[in-house]
């Protein structure tokens, strides 16, 4: 199987200073990455498109594991039996087509399958509805009772800024990183979409040890949306942080769902939306 590169050359025009230059550039790679799912038992394994996503490449796996996960349709990494790339397609679609087994334990509703996923901003539904169908329960009380202060919080974005290879290189993709409440790097993933960065980086946790996102912070490098909250609501990530404004029904979600929501991150200050026991404001 071919590995595809996460970025891609380019030719452009670079003017600078009154002076025109073709000069070659690297963009964020975006191609589509689909989802096939296997399920059933003994004689009866059926198979099912279940999504497209358009992503960067790299991580895809862990991807898929987050996607599956946030949508409620796998509980564990155990509920997967199988995961790889699929063989038999078009030379175009080699590297971007999984194949996703799930244990014949996994109790899949059909029906659920057929819904949209919230997948943007514009589901057209009320927000009522779309916080009521975030299925999960409160954030646990399983936390060490540590909380956070501006300096974790800059030293955790100076750790993701150097580890962002490629938005070094590109400029143009967004990151998630997972935190430990003692301000240590877990795992970061970069992507093309923010939704798409946060499933791998849930992926990654749940293929190691889901119960560790239970006492994590979330930093995200760009604004808090309604769908990022919502998947670190069923991941149980008590904190999301992010260097841009949160929208208001994100806030909402955080609230009914008890996550702290942090934003506007900066050097010097940061917003707190909801939760703020867990922060410490003496600096």
């Amino acid at each position: 199987m071919k590995t595809i590169a996460p970025v891609a050359k380019a030719k452009i025009i670079r003017w600078q200073q009154g002076n025109a230059q073709e000069v070659s550039d690297l963009l964020a790679l975006e191609a589509p990455l689909q989802v096939r799912l296997q399920f059933g038992e003994g004689a009866d394994w059926q198979e099912m498109e279940l999504a497209t996503t358009m992503r960067t490449p790299g991580h895809d796996m862990d991807w898929a594991y987050g996607f599956l996960f946030s949508e409620g349709i796998i509980k564990q990494k155990e509920d997967v039996l199988l995961m790889r790339y699929c063989k038999r397609v078009k030379p175009e679609e080699e590297g971007n087509v999984l194949i996703v087994k799930l244990s014949p334990l996994v109790s899949l509703d059909l029906s659920s399958l057929k819904r949209n996923f919230f997948m943007n901003s514009s589901c057209g539904i009320c927000g009522k509805a779309a916080i009521q169908s975030v299925t999960c329960d409160k954030i646990p009380i399983q936390e060490d009772g540590s909380r956070v202060s501006l300096k974790m919080l800059v030293d955790m974005q100076d750790q993701m800024a150097m580890e962002q290879t490629i938005f070094k290189y590109t400029g143009g993709i967004h990151g998630a990183a997972l935190f430990g409440r003692d301000g240590k790097l877990l795992f970061l993933r970069e992507d093309i979409g923010r939704h798409n960065a946060l499933d791998k980086v849930i992926g990654a946790a749940l293929q190691m040890k889901s119960s560790i996102m239970n006492n994590s912070i979330l930093l995200l490098s760009g604004r808090i949306s309604f769908e990022l909250i919502q998947k670190a609501a069923v991941a149980k990530i008590p904190i999301v942080v992010a260097v841009g404004a949160p929208s208001s029904l994100a806030i909402d979600l955080a609230e009914e769902k008890g996550i702290t929501a942090i934003g506007f991150l900066k050097s010097k200050s940061f917003n707190v939306y909801s939760y703020p026991e867990r922060v410490d404001f003496n600096i």
